[in-house]
């Protein structure tokens, strides 16, 4: 199958690429690289051009049977402070990017979403039933644009899937390509940073949650997980079934205490850290029931915690090397 990525030069959208290659898939990454990386997508073709410019996205379109969509911002901190930026790249442009897709004979699309559609459940594991309630700006855009794909499949016929995903970390197990961020906001390259002393030891918001240790639980997905169930995804759209929404994560949570505890015994490495007050809006527990994407795409995350941080470790220490 032929299929256009927009964000494919970034963190999922670079592992996704290689993932669909792997399955025989051709790709067409189409990325104006202001938070992607050109290294991260070398030997694909690559189109250096926004979402927005609806003549250089729609030639392209006619080449392709499918898009996957991951061009967007991606800060939940920064969608608070300046939320014009993420409802105009998040969705004005992302319309835009629709108008195209909608002129055009590609109708299944593929779309990066997150669990900050939900805000904070009252519950964990949380299920794609849960209310959709986001607390930030950078989550209600994520809704919005699910709602403008479930209106245009009953418009256009159009089939898609959404997939809300959870903590995205890790790097390829080749070690060839990883989290590359500018400003560096997730944990996991903070904390690995913070070991090789090549940045500020980890500020941990919050040991007074109501979880076993105080500290707050996420679900942490390898990133490789990640773009093997986006090449289910479009392979199911593929073969004619219906839209859907899924979670993709492990059904499992782990502690922030726990993961720096688990860093140091696999690596005997220590992560030096501090403890500050909670974040407004964090809630004490969030983790997936990816029951759904096991069986409508018989995904599952195939990847624990220590390949997550070994293979994190492998990437950080290579780029902190200069590549």
């Amino acid at each position: 199958m032929r299929v256009l990525v927009t964000g494919g030069s970034g963190y999922i959208g670079s592992h996704t690429v290689r993932e669909l290659a792997e399955y025989g898939h051709e790709v067409i990454v189409y990325d104006n690289l202001s938070t992607g990386h050109r290294y991260l997508s070398s030997s694909f073709e690559l189109v250096k051009a926004d979402i927005r410019d609806s003549e250089r996205i729609a030639p392209l379109l006619t080449r392709v049977e499918a898009i996957i969509h991951f061009a967007a911002s991606a800060y939940v901190g920064e969608s608070v402070t300046n939320p014009r930026k993420y409802f105009r790249n998040n969705v004005e442009s992302a319309l835009k990017l629709m108008d195209a897709v909608l002129a055009s004979d590609v109708r299944i699309v593929v779309f990066s979403s997150s669990c900050a559609v939900y805000g904070i459940p009252k519950a964990s594991p949380i299920e794609e039933s849960s209310p959709r309630d986001p607390i930030n700006p950078y989550g209600a855009t994520k809704l919005f644009f699910e709602n403008v794909l479930a209106a245009y499949g009953a418009s256009h016929n159009l089939r898609y899937a959404a997939l809300r995903y959870f903590n995205a970390a890790g790097a390829h197990p080749a070690g060839t390509i990883g989290e590359i961020h500018s400003p560096e906001t997730h944990i996991i390259p903070l904390a690995l940073k913070a070991a090789l002393g090549t940045g500020p030891p980890l500020r941990v918001f919050g040991d007074d949650f109501e979880t076993p240790d105080g500290t707050c639980i996420r679900d942490y997905i390898h990133v490789s997980d990640l773009a093997t169930a986006h090449v289910l995804a479009l392979e199911y759209l593929a073969a004619g079934r219906e839209s859907v929404s899924l979670n993709l994560g492990t059904g499992r949570g782990t502690s922030i205490k726990e993961l720096i505890r688990m860093f140091t015994a696999l690596t005997g490495e220590t992560i030096p850290h501090t403890f500050g007050p909670r974040r407004s809006g964090d809630p004490p527990c969030l983790y997936a029931s990816p029951r759904r994407a096991h069986e409508l795409l018989g995904w599952s995350a195939k990847r624990d915690l220590p390949d997550i941080l070994l293979s994190a470790w492998m990437w950080q220490k290579r780029l902190e090397a200069g590549l």
